[in-house]
């Protein structure tokens, strides 16, 4: 049983996430959420903790900020945008189990306190910022991280408030070329 309170976008989502993991799930139900369901949320997440669960797309990265500026000592779980991908449609609903279960394991709090582990010129000198091939490293970066894709001003973003060190970035990023 997770302990955490699982965020998602919908109740197709809620099957999903329930048919892989033991958890309580909440669906936002779009971008229309109340203020009653953001209080209920707060609570949560002082509580037990909230795992927010977005769709990969550009609606789930709105709503996944609108509700983490609302909420502290929330953790953010990201599918990969193939692995969401079925008929057309992106989503959290599509996933398979195990892909479901390897985000949520993935997880990660935004850090409070400010970093500067990661600079510009990290990205820059490994090919993950202007480079033909960088959207897909970053695109691959972020699954193997947990981190799901990134711009590369989201990315470094993401490095630094994730608490990513310098030595799991490394890692990752040697796994690139034999992750697909």
């Amino acid at each position: 049983m997770i302990k955490e309170i699982i965020v998602v976008e919908g109740k197709d989502d809620i099957q999903a996430v329930k048919s892989a993991v033991e958890a309580e799930v909440v669906a936002t139900g779009g971008f229309g959420f109340s203020k009653n369901f953001i209080d209920k949320l707060k609570l949560a997440a002082e509580n037990r903790g909230v795992i927010i669960f977005t769709d990969p797309d550009y609606a789930g990265e709105k709503i996944r900020r609108s509700i983490s500026k609302e909420l502290k000592n929330c953790k953010h779980a990201f599918l990969p945008r193939g692995k969401a991908f079925k008929k057309g449609d992106v989503g959290v609903e599509n996933a398979t189990k195990e892909d479901i279960i390897e985000a949520i394991k993935k997880a990660r709090p935004i850090i409070i306190e400010k970093r500067q582990e990661f600079v510009k010129e990290d990205l820059v000198n490994l090919g993950l910022v202007g480079s033909f091939n960088s959207r897909k490293k970053r695109e691959q970066l972020g699954d193997i991280l947990g981190i799901g894709y990134c711009n590369s001003k989201q990315l470094l973003n993401r490095l630094n408030n994730f608490g990513i060190t310098k030595e799991e970035f490394i890692k990752a990023f040697e796994r690139i070329d034999e992750h697909e």
